[in-house]
């Protein structure tokens, strides 16, 4: 009996001893802070990019204000007495769109409602070619200055009125115009317009689904 208890006091004691062998054996870990960030005395000034964007377009809009009142003292100043006490003079009509156009012999301007016809037709080609064909055609583009007041219609009917309207002002200029001007279909007036809505119908000729029951 006291042979037993002697081993297991051993075995305790063995087993302690290999416990504490393990834990001495185990690296210590140390914690280290992360040093203070140094507060920053900076100040950001805040950014308004709406601001200078508004600011921006009135500065274009004071620009083409000014421009605008330049041209308006130019045609003035071109055509005394208004566009109707004029000679050279003619009317073209596309859609709704109605354009008088007077000539003038000059470098080639082509000024819209008081307005250079680039800008005024938003840089379009095609609409610029509409308004400038009857004079290429002739040789004169760089014979005559146009001025033209439009209204009605939207930029491409204009265009076309324009057109038009160039070419019959050029008849005036001389008669031997009207066989190039035809030729080319320049002096047909373009009758289409949008076919008007009909009753009971979604559009002009555009109707509700059929259903039989």
């Amino acid at each position: 009996m006291a042979m037993a208890t002697a081993i297991s006091s051993l075995t305790s004691s063995l087993s302690s001893l290999s416990f504490s062998s393990q834990i001495s054996h185990k690296p210590i870990q140390s914690f280290s802070l992360p040093p203070p960030k140094p507060l920053s005395l900076k100040y950001a000034a805040p950014k308004f990019p709406a601001l200078v964007v508004a600011a921006a377009a009135a500065a274009v809009v004071a620009d083409q204000d000014v421009e605008t009142a330049d041209l308006k003292k130019l045609v003035k100043s071109r055509l005394p007495g208004g566009f109707a006490a004029q000679t050279i003079i003619g009317t073209g009509r596309r859609k709704c769109a109605i354009a008088r156009v007077v000539l003038q012999e000059g470098s080639g301007k082509v000024i819209i409602n008081y307005r250079d016809a680039n800008e005024y037709l938003q840089g379009n080609p095609l609409w610029l070619q509409y308004v400038k064909t009857p004079l290429v055609t002739l040789g004169y583009e760089s014979s005559y200055d146009v001025f033209v007041k439009a209204h009605g219609g939207g930029l491409a009917g204009q265009a076309q009125a324009i057109s038009l309207g160039v070419a019959r002002a050029l008849l005036k200029v001389s008669a031997s115009h009207r066989s190039p001007l035809k030729q080319e279909g320049l002096l047909t007036r373009d009758s289409r317009v949008v076919e008007r809505k009909k009753a009971g119908l979604r559009k002009a000729r555009k109707r509700p689904q059929f259903s039989k029951r």
